[in-house]
């Protein structure tokens, strides 16, 4: 009796384990499957919270780790002659799925800071705030404000070129380049005079078509060619670059110091070539740039001599930089909820929630960490090739003289404006394209400019070649989230005749939802001026002046001219 229930009791248990055991394996593959699947969207979800970071200018460190649900994201950041790469781990109870992107600047415009300054720095105080990021290519004078996110201050470019080649005015001779396989790179042989570290270059080009941004290199001599060794690199954004002949600057994000008499190599090198996509840049005979020699062909590959040169103005850089400036900490504040860095060669009275990079600092709220050492320049949203293509669409409109809105309202757009214009009595101008005033702009006595709700959330830009001012109630804007309206100034002021001490583009309360930029003179804003973006070589911003980022400039998307922002190149599931 008891064997056949011992029997009895084995076949059973044998029956339940051929029953069980595949819906346990069931279970666990599906239990596996389910994990795998919470990682890839753990993953995605990462990749998607790194791109919106980069593009919206948020904070995005080479490391950090996510959490969402059961899951956890790590995000590794790196940037390689402009390329961003971006790799993603992510893990839910063991199971990991990994992804990779590759992002590069977009073609255009991009406004990516709440104040940018060129070598003219900024003075920033009287209760004036930023909500955003803060970058300028010199001095940051901060003292009574403060601002939420990153400043940083680099050393100032020197104001003349080390080397130039840009004569004639008009070149008589030019040369293609990336249209074919031994075509498809530029080469200039240059020889510096100083041991300053290289700060920018320009060249003077144009395109045809839309060929896709290039890398800018510095490379040592190799037998008379390039080397296929880079020194230092920079993005060449096409967006910059016009169907004319411009001088577009590219800076370097390492600033490095080379030995004077050495021969070394600048070079646009390309990745891809397309006979209907490609630059010319202006060349002249070789015998006007004694230091050198160009090349075109392709880099690590072979060379082919060219009988000219290419144009081209190489800079080194010139004073260092500080932060700052009170004699107490807390001078300026800096950053939010621990989140907010300052780098500058120098950080002087400032609180700083972030990290604090300065090769010297005083007054500050934490010691310098010196790992960083000076910040590399940056280049300004737009070319000189830009505000011409603005130019040219306006008067593709017709011309007007010197003209007046008031009461009674108008539309206008495109337009050149063969003198100025001026926004009072409380009239409204809608603007329907790109206009260009030769003279000044005045918006005044409740004056406002606007743009048509059929624009959406497309924007539109006003050149003028004179002052811009807003006051008296004057303001601008789209009412439209995403769209804004553009004021650029090509003026020098208040460096320049007949300035009167004003600056290219003066705000004293009013704006609203635009951006103001003026790359060769001042942009005074005062008098509780508020402001989406601005962009001068010089800026002043004092009497509880308001800058609040608006994450959508940095792509912003034009009726006529440029656009910007990031471009996704890869994405792949490795």
């Amino acid at each position: 009796m008891l064997i056949n229930t011992i029997l009895f009791l084995g076949i059973t248990l044998v029956i339940l384990l051929g029953v069980v055991a595949p819906i346990v394996s069931r279970y666990s593959r599906s239990s596996g499957l389910l994990s795998s699947k919470q990682s890839y969207l753990v993953s995605r979800s990462a990749a998607e919270e790194a791109f919106y970071r980069l593009k919206t200018n948020k904070t995005l460190p080479a490391s950090v780790t996510i959490t969402l649900a059961s899951g956890i994201a790590t995000i590794l950041t790196s940037t390689n002659n402009g390329v961003n790469t971006i790799s993603i781990s992510g893990d839910t109870k063991g199971y990991e799925r990994d992804m990779q992107m590759s992002i590069t600047n977009g073609a255009g415009i991009n406004f990516n800071y709440g104040l940018q300054a060129g070598n003219g720095g900024m003075t920033i105080g009287g209760g004036s705030s930023v909500i955003g990021n803060i970058y300028a290519n010199g001095t940051v004078s901060a003292i009574n404000a403060n601002v939420t996110g990153t400043v940083v201050a680099a050393d100032s470019a020197s104001l003349t070129a080390d080397e130039v080649n840009d004569t004639p005015a008009t070149p008589a001779t030019s040369t293609n380049f990336r249209t074919t396989a031994t075509t498809q790179d530029f080469a200039q042989s240059f020889k510096i005079s100083t041991t300053d570290p290289i700060n920018k270059v320009q060249f003077y080009i144009k395109k045809l078509g839309v060929p896709t941004n290039a890398t800018v290199i510095i490379a040592p001599d190799n037998n008379g060619s390039p080397a296929s060794t880079a020194i230092t690199s920079a993005t060449l954004n096409t967006g910059l670059v016009s169907t004319s002949f411009g001088w577009i600057e590219t800076v370097f994000g390492t600033n490095v110091s080379l030995i004077p008499g050495e021969t070394y190599w600048l070079l646009i090198q390309n990745g891809s070539v397309n006979a209907s996509n490609y630059y010319t840049i202006a060349t002249n005979a070789s015998t006007t740039y004694a230091n050198g020699q160009a090349k075109t062909g392709k880099y690590g590959g072979g060379w082919t001599a060219l009988n000219n040169d290419g144009y081209f103005k190489l800079y080194t850089g010139g004073i260092a930089s500080y932060i700052g400036g009170a004699g107490y900490t807390g001078g300026v504040t800096i950053g939010t909820a621990g989140v907010g860095d300052a780098w500058a060669s120098s950080v002087r009275g400032s609180s700083v929630q972030g990290n604090l990079y300065c090769i010297t600092g005083l007054n500050n709220n934490k010691s310098c960490n010196t790992t960083h050492g000076a910040a590399p320049s940056q280049p300004l949203p737009f070319s000189d090739a830009n505000i011409q293509d603005w130019k040219d669409d306006a008067l593709a409109g017709g011309t007007l003289g010197t003209t007046a809105v008031g009461w009674q309202n108008g539309t206008l757009g495109p337009k050149k404006i063969d003198g100025n214009l001026t926004i009072n009595g409380g009239g409204t101008l809608t603007l329907t394209g790109p206009l260009w005033v030769t003279g000044n702009v005045t918006v005044t006595g409740g004056g406002k400019i606007v743009l048509p709700a059929g624009y959406a959330q497309n924007s539109e830009t006003i050149v003028a070649d004179g002052i811009i001012t807003i006051n008296g109630g004057g303001s601008l804007g789209s009412g439209t989230a995403g769209s804004y309206l553009f004021v650029v100034s090509t003026s020098l002021c208040p460096n320049d005749i007949n300035c009167g001490g004003n600056s290219a583009i003066n705000i004293t309360g009013g704006a609203g939802a635009i951006a103001a930029a003026a790359q060769n003179g001042n942009v005074s804003l005062g008098g509780g001026a508020s402001m989406k973006a601005v962009v001068g070589n010089s800026i002043t911003a004092t009497q509880g002046s308001s800058i609040t980022y608006d994450s959508g400039l940095a792509s912003p998307s034009f009726q006529s001219g440029p656009s910007g922002g990031y471009v996704l190149q890869s994405w792949i599931e490795n």
